[in-house]
């Protein structure tokens, strides 16, 4: 009599691995959506944590991201800085850069620029948290665009959160024609009060 093996993934289909569900469509992708909203470098610990993934693959992940990126000529690369890794521009394109940077010192902010660099001037030193919290709006994109403009730039972290901070430039005080932030004008009465700028429900530090 002839005996058929059964094969147990004719009926249960592929066996599952025991990798946890990532909310990505893969481990790279999901290195990828973590770095790019990180308001500081991300170390593999930390990766690992938020994946439920080993530091060292991790690692390996990263690495295989940047040796795609450099083998596909791409804008942009994964680069170590401060323990952790972050996006930045790629080396071949810093002249671009640059030149766009300067190009753009001569162009007028917009009104959602303007306002966001009025919270930083009046409430500096203060986190993105905090200024997306004053003005109700996400403000990583403007934030971006007024550090790239010298207006604003990271002076430390928050001692609580770890949250990185921000304050004006000197290149701010001269493009405004002042010598100190003494002479920016009084604006107390038309801020939210301090101590509601304070409140967990406000900065959502909670």
């Amino acid at each position: 009599m002839t005996h058929r093996v059964i094969d147990l993934t004719d009926r249960l289909g592929p066996v599952e691995t025991t990798q946890p569900e990532l909310g990505a469509p893969s481990l790279p992708a999901a290195v990828e959506a973590l770095l790019l909203i990180a308001d500081e470098p991300m170390s593999a610990e930390d990766l690992g944590v938020a994946l439920n993934t080993p530091p060292d693959e991790i690692t390996a992940t990263v690495e295989g991201l940047q040796s795609e990126y450099a083998t596909s000529g791409r804008g942009f690369t994964i680069r170590r800085e401060s323990g952790g890794w972050r996006f930045v521009t790629a080396a071949d394109c810093s002249e671009l850069v640059s030149r766009y940077v300067k190009d753009g010192q001569s162009a007028r902010l917009s009104q959602a620029a303007l306002e966001t660099l009025a919270v930083v001037a009046y409430r500096q030193p203060v986190s993105r948290t905090r200024v997306s919290a004053i003005r109700a709006v996400n403000v990583d994109g403007v934030m971006k665009t007024l550090v790239t403009r010298g207006l604003i730039t990271e002076v430390g972290h928050d001692a609580e959160s770890g949250a990185v901070l921000y304050a004006t430039t000197e290149y701010f005080l001269q493009r405004l024609g002042i010598a100190s932030l003494d002479e920016l004008p009084p604006v107390a009465d038309y801020l939210p009060d301090i101590a509601d700028l304070d409140s967990p429900e406000l900065t959502g530090e909670i």
